[in-house]
C-alpha cells in the first residue's frame, strides 16, 4: 500500500486497525518519536490533536481504504538518522504507546525498516552508496 517512491508503506493488518480506530475517533495521523516516553514508537492520534510544526518532516501518506490517507510524520531530528530508511508501520499484541489512539485495543503498533535501495535512494535525491 504505498508508491514505488514512498518512504513509509502499512501492513494489511495495521490498515484494519486503522480504520477500526478512524471508525471510533475520526480522522488520524501518525508522528514517528524520536525517544523519551515510547522510545521509537509511531504514535497514532486523531487529526488535531497532535500539532505538528516546522521541524517534523511529512514522511507520506498511508492508504487504508478510507476515504482520505492518513499522513505520516517524523521529527526533523530523527529523520536526519533515518533519511536512507523505509519505514512499515506494523501492529502486534501489546500495550500501546501511551498517548497513542491504539493503546486500549491490546495492540501496539510497530515500526519496521528496510534501507532504501539505490533507485530509491535517487528518486529521493540521496547519492547512492553513501
Amino acid at each position: 500500500m504505498t508508491s514505488p517512491t514512498s518512504r513509509v508503506a502499512v501492513t494489511d493488518a495495521a490498515a484494519a486497525l486503522l480504520r477500526q480506530l478512524t471508525a471510533q475517533h475520526g480522522k488520524l495521523m501518525f508522528h514517528q518519536s524520536g525517544g523519551c516516553c515510547d522510545g521509537s514508537a509511531p504514535m497514532c492520534f486523531p487529526v488535531g490533536m497532535f500539532l505538528t510544526g516546522p521541524s517534523d518532516v511529512h514522511l507520506g501518506e498511508l492508504e487504508v481504504g478510507l476515504d482520505d490517507p492518513i499522513h505520516v510524520w517524523i521529527s526533523e531530528a530523527q529523520f536526519e538518522y533515518w533519511k536512507y530508511t523505509h519505514l512499515t508501520i506494523d501492529v502486534v499484541p501489546g500495550r500501546g504507546a501511551g498517548f497513542s489512539v491504539e493503546g486500549p485495543t491490546g495492540n501496539r503498533f510497530i515500526i519496521r525498516s528496510r534501507m532504501l535501495d539505490d533507485a530509491e535512494l535517487t528518486a529521493f535525491g540521496l547519492k547512492p552508496g553513501a
